[in-house]
Order: structure tokens, then C-alpha cells, then sequence
């Protein structure tokens, strides 16, 4: 009990943080509800982080938990919807840039606190999944197009026909949000709302439901949600124009303009709030701006308006079937790629079964259908041949399935029926692991005595032609390794110069040889070169060893 009224103390201090931080911005001084409804909800949709959530997005996190295929008048607890919020924003995080990154726990608290007050003021910890789909639905970023035909999918039958009562609750739920920004008696829910909108024998389609919340006006009661999405198209918008009565330089957002006051143009905040200066009254026709068009734009405009023969008004939304598309039927698909075991062909054969479907679609379906032609019998027929090709298909991935088994079975082992082949078999590899090891040895070898072969050629250069030969010793402070055909390490160097060269080959024992004085340079190179030509005599005897065991390893 003490742990809940906790709680209930911090869903209460989170909502009069985000209503103090919303009486913050002034917002009620604005003289048209419409606006200020507009405004109240549009911030609460950014202080929430709404803004940058979609439709889609929404819908995707209903997925994941299960939303879609619960019953609209089932009931989520709290902690369910919590849950459900916490998906939607740690998936937007995902989308995010690392520098842009949202505090997942703040939103999640200011927009569950924000559902709460508006659909369970009384605390009972529980909301209907209808509410939550057409709360969220309704707030979140996107589309006003798209978020309505969500809307109508869950309102209507299986026909593609609303369905009054449905529409009905839809209103009473969604004209809570009103409500929860103390906007209630300008946009309460009344039993006329409905029938205002739509007659009870009235056949609304999704057309029909577009044209009219889409329409210019909107139904009174939902006249408040375009303007929330206009707000957010034109909040970045720019307009080069002083206010006629703040005097501000440019423009943010909406520029209204006098009808009758010549060139008297007032900023979105002047006009919502009543302020007029000079002649101009408040009773003045106002045009409303959502965007700048310089003097050259603008008579570009009306004289290309006005040589159109047709009209250039575009359609408040494109037309869509009267009756909702029926999905394929993909559970054999699905059962047939979930019993192989190679990721990677299911992955491909994924790819190719929907690129053949979308060319076969693209080159069956035409472009521009006439509106006289039979819609669903087209659809029926289309669905019909995508399944005929999606047999072919799914027969041409059990082929391919099989011959992958076929080609994934190991080769019997042949070393098993001849022992003697694989005994010679294993001691070529065993020869070829010593002959690796000598030749690594070899390299070191030959890498110590470059560094011997230098340092005396350095000891030649600093002696003079009438100097005496002295003791390599104090210049070779390491062992000089042996040739190649000696398995001794070298010894540790002496003060005597013969001593200093035990251990190394005779031809630069000779070049330090006591006795007449000979091309010291010269001889150095010889032993080099003999060093050079041994280690080329390994490579070709490993090469050798290597191409015997591969040509043996595939018999």
C-alpha cells in the first residue's frame, strides 16, 4: 500500500511538471481554441518526444507486443502499457544518431502519465487496447493521411465499411486528449457528434471517411487535429515580412495578412493573441500563410493559373479500393523455410521469390486502370495468378533445397580403405613440418649473419691501408651462426681473431685469413651468396615436399 501510493505520488508530481511547463509557455492567452487546442496538444507531443515517432512506427511496437491480435475491448494493465511505451522510444533510439539521442525513462513517464490523467483519471490502472491505438494514433508524429487510415481500419468490418458505433467510440475516446489539455468545452464529446459527421445510413467507405475529416473545414469536433499537423509543416517556415505590430523582422511559422489594411501583415503569436495596431481591428479579414513567395513567384503564379484550361487543385488524398486487399495466404512459405537449416539460402530464395512477385505484379497490373473496369475482380484474378506462380516457385525452391543437401554431403573417406596410402600420408606431413622448421631456423640464420656481414664492413671502413688488423672481437659482442650443413651453435667471441671466427664458413675465414691481403668485400659477398644459395636449395626441397603431399591428399 505504502509502495502504491508512492508511485501515485510520482505519476502526480510527472503531470504537474509537464502542465506547469505548458502554462509556461502562455499558451492559454491565445483567443482561438482551435489553436489553442492545436498548440496545448502539439506541445505535449513534442515534450513527449511524439514528434518524432510515425504511424508506423506505432504500429510496429503494437506488434511486438502483441497489440494487433488482442481484442479491441480487452484491457492493459499499467505496467503493460508502460511497456509498450518503453518499446516505442528504445526503437526510436535505434534510429536515432548517437548525438541525438532521447532519455527513453523521461518520455516514457511524461507520456504515460499524459494517457493516464486523460483516460484513467480515477486510477484504475487499466485502459482498453482500443484506447491506447487511438490515443497514440491520433498524437504521434507523421501523416495525417496515413494515421487516418490506420484509424479507419479499426473502425470498419471486414467489407472495408465503417462502422458507426465504432466511429462513435473513436470520438468519445480521441476528444479526451481535448480534454486533458483543459480544452474540454470547446471540443467535448456529445452525442451529436457522431451523426454531425457521418448520417447512421450513410455507406462511409475509406474514401468517403478521408474526404470528410480531410476537408477544408473539418468536422467541428476534430477541427483541432489538421491544424496540429499544419502546425508542424510550418514551424521551420520562413517569412522575410516585419510584423506590423511587434515589429520583429521575419517570420516563424504563420503569416497572416490584413484583407482590407494595405500591406498590413501581423506574426502568428500578434494574431492568435488579438494585438492590432493603427486602423486595423481584429474584426478584419485575415489570410492566413503557410509559406513566402516573392512579387516574381507570385505573378508567375497567376498568370500560369490563369492560361491552365484544367484546374491545378490537387485531390485532398489519392483514391483507394473500397475493398481492403486480402494478404496472401504465406504459412506454407514460412513452415517450408523454417525446416532447412542453411540461413544464407533461405535469405536468398527469400529475395528471389519477392522480386519475381513484384516483376510479375509490375508487368501484369496496368499503370492507369479506368474507373469503369471491375477493381476487385482484377485483384481476385491478380491474387489468382500470384499463387499460381507461387507454386511454381515453392517447387523450385525444394529443388534447390535438395540439390544444396546433395552438395553438403561429405565424401566418403577413401584414406580409411588404404592404410599405406595414409601412412605415407602422414609422414609427408611430417616431413613438410620439419622442413618448415629448418627453413625458420635458416631465416634466422641468415638474418644474424647479414648483421655480422655489416658490422664488419663497417670495422673495414674505419681501418686504414697501413693499419694493423685488429681484433673483430670488440666489435662482435654476439655468437656468428654456423652454415647450414652444421648443427653446432656458434661460440662465444674471444680477444683473439681467430677465435672470434670459429664456427663460421671458410670462405670468410679466408677473408680474415692471416696471410697475403685479399678483396675483403668480395669475399664477405661470396659468403652471402652461399648462404643465399642454400636457403633457395630448402625452398625448392619444401616446394617439392609440398606439391608430393597435395598431389598425394586427393587420391
Amino acid at each position: 500500500m505504502i509502495e502504491d501510493c508512492g508511485q501515485r505520488g510520482d505519476n502526480m508530481a510527472d503531470r504537474r511538471q509537464l502542465y506547469v511547463e505548458m502554462r509556461a509557455q502562455d499558451l492559454d492567452s491565445i483567443r482561438l481554441s482551435t489553436y489553442r487546442t492545436a498548440c496545448k496538444l502539439r506541445f505535449v507531443q513534442k515534450k513527449c518526444n511524439l514528434h518524432l515517432v510515425d504511424i508506423w512506427n506505432v504500429i510496429e511496437a503494437f506488434r511486438e507486443n502483441g497489440l494487433n491480435t488482442m481484442d479491441l475491448n480487452s484491457e492493459l494493465a499499467v505496467a503493460r502499457l508502460e511497456v509498450v511505451l518503453s518499446t516505442l522510444f528504445f526503437q526510436l533510439n535505434k534510429r536515432m544518431p548517437t548525438t541525438h539521442q532521447i532519455n527513453v525513462e523521461q518520455s516514457v513517464g511524461l507520456l504515460l502519465n499524459f494517457l493516464l490523467a486523460a483516460y484513467d483519471p480515477e486510477g484504475h490502472g487499466k485502459v482498453s487496447v482500443f484506447v491506447v491505438k487511438m490515443a497514440l494514433a491520433s498524437i504521434c508524429g507523421g501523416k495525417i493521411l496515413d494515421k487516418l487510415r490506420y484509424i479507419f481500419s479499426q473502425i470498419s468490418d471486414s467489407a472495408g465499411v465503417m462502422v458507426h458505433s465504432q466511429f462513435d467510440q473513436f470520438l468519445r475516446e480521441v476528444l479526451k486528449l481535448p480534454m486533458a489539455v483543459f480544452e474540454g468545452p470547446s471540443f467535448g464529446y456529445t452525442e451529436q457528434a457522431a451523426r454531425a459527421c457521418f448520417t447512421q445510413q450513410e455507406r462511409v467507405s475509406l474514401n468517403t471517411f478521408l474526404d470528410t475529416l480531410m476537408s477544408d473545414p473539418p468536422p467541428q469536433c476534430l477541427v483541432w487535429l489538421p491544424l496540429m499537423h499544419r502546425l508542424a509543416n510550418v514551424e521551420n517556415v520562413f517569412h522575410p515580412v516585419e510584423c506590423s505590430y511587434c515589429h520583429t523582422e521575419s517570420m516563424m511559422g504563420f503569416r497572416y495578412r490584413c484583407q482590407q489594411c494595405h500591406n498590413y501583415q501581423l506574426c502568428q503569436d500578434c494574431f492568435w493573441r488579438g494585438h492590432a495596431s493603427g486602423s486595423h481591428s481584429n474584426q478584419h479579414q485575415m489570410k492566413e500563410y503557410t509559406s513566402w513567395k516573392s512579387p516574381a513567384k507570385k505573378l508567375t503564379h497567376v498568370l500560369s493559373k490563369s492560361l491552365s484550361c484544367a484546374s491545378s487543385r490537387e485531390p485532398l488524398h489519392p483514391m483507394f479500393p473500397n475493398m481492403p486487399e486480402k494478404p496472401l495466404n504465406l504459412a506454407h512459405v514460412v513452415s517450408l523455410l523454417e525446416s532447412s537449416n542453411h540461413q544464407d539460402e533461405e535469405h536468398s530464395l527469400i529475395a528471389r521469390y519477392a522480386a519475381r512477385l513484384a516483376a510479375d505484379a509490375a508487368q501484369r497490373v496496368p499503370i492507369d486502370l479506368p474507373y469503369s473496369l471491375d477493381a476487385n475482380k482484377q485483384q481476385r484474378q491478380l491474387i489468382a495468378e500470384l499463387e499460381s506462380k507461387n507454386r511454381e516457385i515453392l517447387q523450385e525452391i525444394q529443388r534447390l533445397r535438395l540439390q544444396h543437401e546433395e552438395a553438403s554431403q561429405p565424401p566418403p573417406d577413401r584414406g580409411q580403405q588404404n592404410p599405406t596410402l595414409l601412412a605415407e600420408l602422414r609422414l609427408l606431413r611430417q616431413r613438410k613440418d620439419e622442413l618448415e622448421q629448418r627453413m625458420s631456423t635458416l631465416q634466422e640464420s641468415r638474418r644474424e649473419l647479414m648483421v655480422q656481414l655489416e658490422q664488419l664492413m663497417m670495422l673495414l671502413k674505419t681501418q686504414g691501408p697501413g693499419s694493423p688488423r685488429s681484433s673483430p672481437s670488440h666489435t662482435i659482442s654476439r655468437p656468428i651462426p654456423t652454415p647450414i650443413h652444421s648443427d653446432s651453435a656458434g661460440t662465444t667471441p674471444t680477444h683473439t681473431p681467430q677465435d672470434s671466427l670459429m664456427g663460421v664458413g671458410g670462405d670468410v675465414q679466408e677473408a680474415f685469413a692471416q696471410g697475403p691481403r685479399r678483396n675483403l668485400r668480395n669475399d664477405l659477398l661470396i659468403a652471402a651468396d652461399s648462404i643465399t644459395n642454400t636457403m633457395s636449395s630448402l625452398v625448392k626441397e619444401l616446394n617439392s615436399e609440398a606439391e608430393k603431399l597435395k598431389n598425394l591428399a586427393k587420391y
